[in-house]
């Protein structure tokens, strides 16, 4: 009866993992789980057919190739597969040799060398799950590993890409820059021979001479952070710092249909979503192996090997010898130990299933931002095209009505080209605030296979 009570109050040790119920973020989780994925969904592309630019893509694969971070991933899943056949083969028993030997005198009596060569097995009957719990634990461990590297791909490839389109931003806004600067060198020589032929004051040349020193004040902050930028490239890629070739072409985009049709479901390919179940998972399978330790062990020995040594007589010629045993071992002071490691292990399951709950509800998040983030710049790019259409205008109109003398001044002029130029600029930061929701939006549903 006792050992029936026992098996019966310790079946759940045996039982897989599985998510908890009656839990909101995680059953909206399980339907994620349930969902068949679409392999042409966002989330399932490959880096290369998101991102098409040849450039962009040989900078990620030397990246892939070098990055330290991304060798660490896939030596800690080589560790979690040692640690995982070191538990897989804990079922098996274990086989040791250890031959002996020695040699003793009393009162002057003649010495008299006595010798075993025992070989000794022991084999521990997994009768309370817990070496089961281990080996399922090690092989959570496996899959966590492989989704903290999945993790750290995504990030490598994103970042690059991020970095990237950060320069070609920098280098359009200087290219800007310069050729308003041009501009300006050409309106300042236009301010002066108009005061010498009086139709501006000697304050319409000072004041477009400021703006212009302005614009070329402007210039080194945007070589250097070009230089900055360039050097994050390379440290990316792991290499000394060096310049980068980029593209000048601005047309980068994803399907209207892959981003709009976003479900909540996709969630579930995140890695770092998944390495958080999987560590809801391990503390599980600890808490049952802390559960386990209330129950006996159960050992089988057996020794076996030749000997001289037969009790207290030396023998020779020496002969063989075997002897066979099995060992319960049941807990009994230990008791509140095991209950505080038990509580222990609970807590921290507990602590595991927040994590996973706000790492869901932190996903979901960072894919609502990264669409309003895309959506709302792609708008206001819209909007600054216009500005930029009549602000050319009237840069245009203004120059016109202060050349031919008409009811115009000076500050116009400059006022108009002043926030011509800003617009441009503006623009050129929509498109980059596009371009990085959109690397975002692809990170944030787990994208970079």
């Amino acid at each position: 009866m006792v050992v029936l009570a026992s098996t019966l109050s310790s079946c759940h040790l045996y039982q897989k993992y599985s998510l908890p119920e009656n839990e909101a973020i995680v059953d909206d989780y399980k339907k994620a789980l349930e969902a068949k994925p679409d392999s042409a969904s966002l989330p399932y592309l490959g880096w290369r057919d998101v991102f098409t630019d040849p450039q962009l893509q040989s900078l990620i694969q030397t990246a892939l190739d070098n990055n330290k971070d991304l060798d660490n991933a896939r030596l800690n899943i080589d560790i979690a597969r040692a640690q995982l056949k070191g538990a897989r083969l804990s079922y098996f028993p274990s086989l040791a040799l250890s031959p002996n030997g020695g040699t003793s005198s009393y009162g002057g009596s003649h010495m008299n060398w006595s010798y075993t060569i025992p070989l000794a097995l022991n084999w521990e009957i997994d009768a309370f799950g817990k070496i089961l719990n281990r080996k399922r634990g090690a092989e959570v461990a496996v899959e966590q590993a492989e989704d903290y590297r999945q993790a750290a791909q995504s990030q490598i490839v994103c970042g690059v890409a991020s970095t990237y389109y950060a320069l070609v931003l920098l280098n359009q806004q200087l290219d800007l820059t310069k050729r308003t600067s041009d501009i300006w060198a050409d309106q300042v020589q236009s301010m002066k021979d108009m005061k010498t032929a009086g139709m501006v004051t000697e304050a319409a040349v000072v004041q477009s001479e400021a703006n212009y020193y302005s614009i070329l004040a402007s210039i080194p902050d945007l070589e250097q952070s070009i230089r900055t930028t360039q050097n994050t490239l390379s440290l990316l890629l792991n290499t000394y710092p060096q310049e980068w070739q980029v593209t000048s072409n601005l047309n980068f985009d994803i399907p209207q249909a892959l981003v709009s049709g976003l479900p909540v479901s996709y969630l579930a390919a995140r890695p770092d979503v998944a390495a958080a179940e999987r560590a809801l998972a391990a503390a599980y399978y600890t808490t049952n192996s802390a559960r386990a330790a209330f129950y006996p062990s159960i050992n089988i020995s057996a020794n076996g090997g030749f000997t001289n040594l037969l009790g207290s007589m030396i023998t020779n010629p020496g002969k063989w010898f075997i002897q066979l045993a099995g060992q319960l071992t049941a807990p009994i002071f230990s008791r509140g130990q095991n209950i505080a490691t038990l509580e222990a292990a609970k807590a921290s399951q507990q602590i595991a299933l927040n994590n996973f709950q706000y790492s869901v509800l932190n996903a979901s998040a960072e894919v609502s931002d990264a669409m309003v983030k895309y959506t709302k710049n792609a708008e206001k790019r819209v909007q600054v095209e216009n500005q930029i259409d009549a602000l050319e205008k009237s840069v245009e109109y203004t120059q016109e009505l202060l050349t031919f003398g008409q009811s115009t001044t000076y500050l116009e002029v400059l006022t108009a080209r002043s926030a011509l130029l800003q617009a441009q600029l503006s623009s050129l930061a929509c498109w980059h605030n596009k371009v990085t929701a959109l690397i975002d939006l692809y990170q944030a549903v787990g994208g970079g296979r």
